[in-house]
């Protein structure tokens, strides 16, 4: 790891399923036309602002959609896309909203601190195992990227887990602080151990924003 390695996050474009307030897990949902918007506004920007050197992106088909228009808007990099960027695997209660997750199964709602992080929905994930996963693929690409400049495209979940590591955060307030917005973009230097950009959207507003 050197001082000018340079990690950009950012979360895929907005979904159906987002403006519902439905937790996606692993769902194939698209992007809306407003999310493909966004991402190709995004793309703009990067592509005028940033030098990257290679792009790794989350598999899901929200964030392969995407990453395509990030490229097609001229980030020229090809991408590399990896299961480990996922968002966490919500299984059954995949489609609810929070707020019924929650109701009906309040172990899951973080407030419940360490109980909340370990529960693990049926069929899915815990936030303890998230973050193994997130936390380990992370490690790995400031490995092989020392002095490069990474553009990653993954979700919310994962976003929260490099900054809850990196500002030295239990993985329950990083949760509670950090509400990553679709396009956004959180930039980082890791061997600095420096936030850089929080969750900033560098493009221009769209209607109804």
């Amino acid at each position: 790891m050197t001082a000018d390695t340079k990690l950009l996050l950012v979360r895929h474009g907005e979904t159906e399923w987002n403006r519902r307030g439905k937790l996606q897990g692993w769902a194939p949902t698209p992007l809306t036309e407003r999310g493909r918007q966004q991402a190709r506004r995004l793309g703009d920007a990067l592509a005028g602002e940033y030098r990257i050197d290679r792009l790794r992106s989350s598999d899901l088909f929200r964030t392969r959609e995407t990453t395509a228009e990030i490229v097609a808007a001229g980030v020229d990099v090809e991408p590399v896309f990896d299961r480990s960027w996922r968002e966490r695997d919500m299984g059954v209660y995949q489609g609810f909203t929070r707020e019924t997750l929650h109701d009906q199964f309040p172990s899951l709602a973080i407030e419940n601190g360490t109980v909340a992080l370990e529960e693990t929905p049926e069929g899915g994930e815990s936030l303890v195992d998230l973050y193994d996963r997130v936390h380990t693929a992370w490690s790995e690409l400031c490995g092989e990227a020392a002095g490069e400049t990474v553009l990653v495209v993954t979700h919310g979940g994962p976003i929260t887990v490099v900054l809850a590591a990196l500002m030295e955060l239990d993985l329950a307030t990083a949760v509670e602080r950090y509400s990553i917005g679709n396009c956004s973009l959180t930039a980082v230097r890791p061997g600095n151990g420096g936030l850089v950009r929080k969750n900033e959207q560098p493009f221009e507003s769209l209607p109804g924003e």
